[in-house]
């Protein structure tokens, strides 16, 4: 019989105030008296009372918490009850530790039907209608992932508590395997794939994001075959020929460029750099689950930035910790396995105070999230993956925009560190052989990631599946990447490892198959993590915490016995062979028989043709500001300018030890723009990050927003100490309606950049990914039809290996007396910029990178850093001069005193040059002792000493005719700078 621990605090809970605090702005007007709280633990298990009391002691701290599994628990006074808990097959991470701490205790295991279940029980005291509280209860839970219940006060005593609820899985489906009739007309065709396959009962099953060609191709070869193809046949193939895994825009021929962009662009620039390089210090690049460079003589660094844009929309924490517990994945799965060592971020959202409404279906019907309650979803996702999962989180960013409303992005990024060498072979090569048990580690297979692939490969509408929602379980996975990496890799306990990510075993297992050059799946043997699924839904579920593992015959055993004390479920589910085919039994019956060669690579080319129209938008007129002061404030104000403190402290950055340049720096605290991470204690190499946003600039030209995206991440990197010649780039590509030719235009023209100044910056990519559907299509408040579409993204990130972490360099400026120089020069260069912006403008004249000259001026910067010349150094970005010079004294909270005559460049007003995004500069400080030493290095770049470092907490600027244009205060500034999300 099931029972209920509830534990109740009888002390002050800051959980409960911060909820209270965010409901009362909620109903402003109606007072909150108080509010508290009661965790639950539904336990669908049969345990004596003295192991429940034990069970209750262990769960509850008994100093500062009331624990009872007798009778409902609640304070004294309070008006209304509101249980909040997971929907029936939705990962709950605190029920799996539960589970896995009772276990231990009473050394008892859980059986298959058993199960711990999670909810919180909110208090309300105060005299609120039944619709204040269904307004709060909605604002509480997400309904794709989570139930509620609401009652009086009176009802809650009637019925002795909140009653007992046991979210368990109750699935009826019948679990055979389907044969799908493809001998149908096109009209019906297309429906199966974009609707998905039809069940008996008329409802279809989600998205294969198959368009006619695709599936005529498939329904041509099974008629080779001679039979139909059965459902799980067609849905992994679809999964492995999904956008979101072949990235098909990106490889597809497109007007004149045969091989596509990814082969022609970032491909081949990158094989163009490697062969002149001196030093070619790429090691594994497109080839794996990341990109590698060197770090040193004996150790490998590996980057992959992934997107988790779609599931983020529907489920922001379930998304944004999926996309994180992921992508370390990812380093995991890279050559032989590395150590996850650094995580990374960035977000793109809507305006945080749009409160107006969206819709997936019409008539009012599946309400979107707020962007509000999605950021702050997503910002807590990446948060609990990260920091529980023991991995610093140092570098990130947010971009707002409204229309990052109908689908926000998530990119999440991890570092690893890795031996080149393991037992002698090189570490990032790997090979599944003829004969290797397939084996499935980490976590178990369940409804939920059904479709993710192919969900993430087409426009979010009313037919988006809750199913492609995954909850990432950071601790199950930290199990998982410790065993692997710490010890059985060391051991060479087996010949291959990739990550269950999208498509689930299905693209996993097959990918393996292409080396060993075959299969066999016995699909009855995969854990499951509750009965009833077909076995289509096993083989392509994207349930998380797994790996696939090629372990030899011979070595099972000590693996196994291995994985068994680390307390990670380990299952051999088949062989891989020579057969050239990926067979799938199930029930003693062959369920799937494809070959692996048209698996892979039997999608058709879909030829694409672009056009391009460059846009024209009215200039700019407005005066010149008379205070200028209240204009800085303004600018140091905005959503992509102000600080970010509130995020960037609660993401762990020093947990390993190895944090150098932080996120936060100088006295002032300000966000800067790259970090560096000792990844060995033992060595003075630092690891540097950083990276380039620009999509307000893809409005004018998408050629030019690429190239200051790159102009930028490498910039910044440079800024903070980074050799231009030992840094490596990665290309994160987030397109909308990417059938619509314009768009098609502007994407070419994007890669097109991308070629042309890695090419020039000696810059290689060594890993990438695209998300090329990023559109809502659905209805707004008055049930109209609404298409939001993104803004053409792309972010560059920039990884390198810095030699000294002795001589890294900060953006806070450290010493009255210093001088203050700008490197580069500055013209009106203001289309897309923040500044146009606030005035509710474009602009035409977007940055643009002069690839010749940044290159030189870096070069020649680093130089003055390897000489020690240099006491802070700030990259100019959003915002412009005028922002980098608050931020850099505001880090250090000093005063700053500068004249813009001398500022090099055509500037036509002060406040355009005070603004102005043109790229390729940087200020920096230095000891005046250093003057004639710096000058020297830099006397062949454009560069003007421009002012001076003061005691006074003063940003004191002169303009161009010599007057006093800024007195601001330093605090007045900062109270600006950190004022935008002081409430989060």
């Amino acid at each position: 019989m099931a029972c209920r621990i509830e534990i109740l605090s009888k002390i002050s809970d800051t959980r409960a105030k911060v909820k209270k605090t965010k409901i009362q702005n909620l109903i402003r007007g109606q007072k909150i008296k108080d509010l508290s709280l009661v965790d639950v633990y539904a336990i669908d298990k049969n345990f004596e009372k003295k192991q429940l009391t034990e069970i209750s002691l262990m769960l509850a701290n008994p100093v500062t918490q009331i624990a009872n599994f007798k009778q409902a628990l609640s304070p004294k006074k309070f008006n209304w009850v509101i249980e909040i808990g997971f929907l029936p097959g939705v990962t709950d991470n605190v029920a799996t530790t539960a589970k896995e701490m009772i276990e231990d205790l009473l050394k008892s295991k859980f059986s298959g039907g058993e199960n711990i279940y999670t909810s919180q029980i909110t208090f309300i005291t105060g005299k609120l209608s039944k619709q204040d509280v269904q307004k709060i209860a909605n604002s509480l839970y997400n309904p794709v992932i989570q139930r509620a219940k609401i009652k009086n006060y009176q009802e809650f005593k009637k019925d002795k508590g909140m009653g007992t609820d046991i979210p368990k899985v109750k699935l009826n489906l019948l679990k055979k395997v389907d044969e799908v009739n493809l001998n149908i007309t096109d009209e019906e065709l297309v429906k199966i794939g974009k609707l998905g396959i039809l069940n008996k009962d008329g409802t279809r099953r989600g998205p294969l994001a198959l368009d006619l060609k695709y599936i005529k191709t498939i329904s041509n070869y099974f008629k080779k075959k001679g039979r139909n193809p059965t459902d799980i046949e067609l849905e992994s193939i679809a999964q492995t020929w999904s956008e979101h895994c072949k990235h098909t825009i990106f490889a597809d021929p497109i007007d004149d460029i045969k091989k596509g962009l990814y082969e022609t662009f970032i491909k081949a620039s990158t094989e163009k750099i490697r062969k002149k390089k001196s030093h070619d210090f790429c090691v594994s690049v497109f080839t794996d689950n990341s990109g590698a460079i060197e770090f040193d003589e004996k150790y490998l660094i590996t980057d992959k930035v992934e997107t988790h844009n779609s599931p983020s929309a529907l489920d922001p924490f379930g998304g944004a910790i999926t996309g994180i517990v992921g992508v370390n994945r990812d380093a995991i799965g890279f050559g032989m396995g590395a150590k996850p060592i650094i995580n990374h971020y960035g977000f793109c959202f809507a305006y945080p105070d749009d409160k107006s409404p969206l819709y997936k279906g019409p008539s009012f019907t599946q309400k979107m999230l707020t962007p509000r309650r999605i950021i702050d979803g997503i910002i807590e996702g990446v948060n609990s993956g990260g920091n529980c999962s023991g991995i610093p989180t140092p570098q990130g960013f947010m971009v707002f925009d409204k229309r990052y409303k109908g689908k926000p992005l998530v990119f999440v990024g991890t570092a690893g560190l890795i031996p080149k060498k393991i037992n002698g072979i090189k570490s990032y090569i790997k090979k599944a052989r003829p004969g290797d048990y397939i084996v499935m580690v980490g976590g178990r297979v369940g409804q939920d990631g059904i479709h993710g692939a192919t969900f993430s490969s087409e426009v979010m509408d009313s037919g988006s599946p809750a199913t492609a929602v995954q909850i990432g379980d950071p601790i199950t996975q930290k199990k998982l990447s410790d065993a692997v990496v710490k010890e059985a890799r060391d051991l060479n306990l087996y010949n291959s490892i990739t990550d269950n990510g999208a498509g689930g075993l299905s693209c996993s297992v097959a990918e393996m198959a292409k080396e060993s050059g075959g299969c066999f799946v016995k699909l009855d043997d995969v854990p499951l993590k509750y009965p009833g699924l077909s076995p289509w839904q096993i083989w392509i579920s994207e349930s998380q915490e797994r790996m696939t593992v090629a372990v030899p015959r011979i070595k099972w055993k000590k693996f196994y016995s291995l994985m068994k004390r680390r307390g990670v479920e380990t299952t051999i589910i088949g062989k891989f062979n020579k057969s050239r085919s990926c067979v799938v039994e199930y029930k003693g019956e062959k369920i799937m028989d494809v070959d692996i060669k048209f698996l892979h690579d039997g999608l058709p080319k879909r030829p694409m043709i672009t056009t391009y129209t460059p846009p024209h938008y009215d200039e700019p007129s407005f005066s010149l500001p008379k205070d200028l002061n209240k204009t800085v404030q303004q600018m140091l104000k905005r959503l992509n300018i102000t600080g970010f403190e509130f995020l960037s402290k609660q993401y762990d950055h020093e947990v390993q030890g190895g944090s150098i340049l932080k996120p936060l720096q100088g006295k002032g605290r300000i966000n800067a723009e790259a970090t560096i991470t000792q990844p060995l204690l033992t060595s003075k190499k630092g690891v540097v990050l950083s990276q380039g946003i620009y999509p307000s600039y893809s409005d004018i030209d998408t050629y030019h927003m690429a190239a200051c995206a790159i102009d930028t991440a490498i910039r910044n990197a440079v800024a903070a100490g980074a050799n231009i010649d030992y840094l490596a780039l990665l290309d994160n590509f987030c397109w909308c309606s990417s059938n619509d030719l314009e768009k098609l235009g502007q994407l070419k023209r994007a890669a097109k950049a991308c070629y042309d100044y890695s090419i020039a910056f000696e810059t290689p990519f060594i890993s990438g990914k695209d998300s090329m559907f990023n559109d809502f299509k659905g209805y707004d408040e008055k049930d109209n039809p609404v298409k939001i579409s993104i803004p053409p993204t792309l972010l560059i990130s920039s990884i390198g290996v810095v030699d000294d972490i002795l001589k890294v360099i900060s953006i806070d400026v450290k010493f009255s007396g210093d001088l203050i120089y700008i490197l580069g020069e500055t013209s009106d260069e203001l289309g897309g910029s923040e500044y146009y912006s606030m005035y509710q403008y474009i602009g035409n004249r977007v940055p643009k990178v002069n690839s010749s000259k940044n290159k030189r001026l870096y070069k020649d910067f680093y130089q003055c850093v390897t000489k020690n010349l240099i006491s802070s150094a700030i990259s100019v970005g959003h915002g412009g001069l005028g922002v980098a010079l608050a931020k850099t004294a505001m880090a250090g909270m000093l005063g700053i005193d500068i004249d813009l005559k001398k500022l090099p460049g055509k500037t036509s007003r002060d406040d355009l040059a005070l603004f102005s995004e043109s790229q390729g500069r940087i200020i920096v400080s230095i000891n005046h002792k250093n003057k004639e030493q710096f000058e020297k290095i830099m006397n062949k770049n454009s560069f003007a000493k421009i002012g001076t470092v003061t005691e006074k907490q003063k940003i004191i600027i002169n303009g161009k005719k010599g007057n006093k244009i800024i007195d601001l205060d330093l605090n007045i500034a900062l109270k600006s700078y950190k004022s935008t999300f002081k409430d989060f």
